[in-house]
Order: C-alpha cells, then structure tokens, then sequence
C-alpha cells in the first residue's frame, strides 16, 4: 500500500494505491475530508466529505505513482466543484 496526503483549500485529500492481489497492478483510492477550525465538534472532523475506495471502476494502473496521481486529480477535481 501507498499512501500520500494533501491539502487543498479547506480539504484535505488522501489517495492510496493498493496492491492487486492476483492480476498484478495498483487501483486507486481517494478520500476528501473537510478541514475544521477551533470550536467546532471535533466529531465532524473526523467524517469523509467524499470517499471512493475503487476509482475507475477498480482499473489498474502498471505503478503505485500512476494510481496516487489519478486519485490525486479526482480529489482536486471534487474539491473545485464545491
């Protein structure tokens, strides 16, 4: 597994590439959360504005960087249509 984090504007987006057990190749996963300030509760931090476990339908991709910057650009994606 592989893991990356970013934040972007309010968000904080997570991708992966998980390994794919039998047909070789790494799907891509995504999960957006929002970004709280002091005062909220902090049980609303923890919750997934938008999460895909299995983006592109479970496509894979020949490497982990590939996967990560599909995911990446899905997640980018998301947060601008907001």
């Amino acid at each position: 597994m592989h893991f990356q984090d970013v934040r972007e504007g309010a968000y904080r987006i997570y991708v992966g590439a998980l390994e794919s057990p039998g047909t070789g190749g790494y799907t891509a996963a995504l999960a957006v959360q929002r970004v709280v300030g002091a005062g909220h509760d902090a049980h609303d931090a923890a919750r997934d504005a938008f999460r895909d476990d299995s983006l592109a339908c479970g496509h894979r991709w020949s490497s982990p960087e590939d996967a990560m910057s599909y995911a990446l650009r899905k997640g980018r994606a998301w947060v601008r249509a907001r």
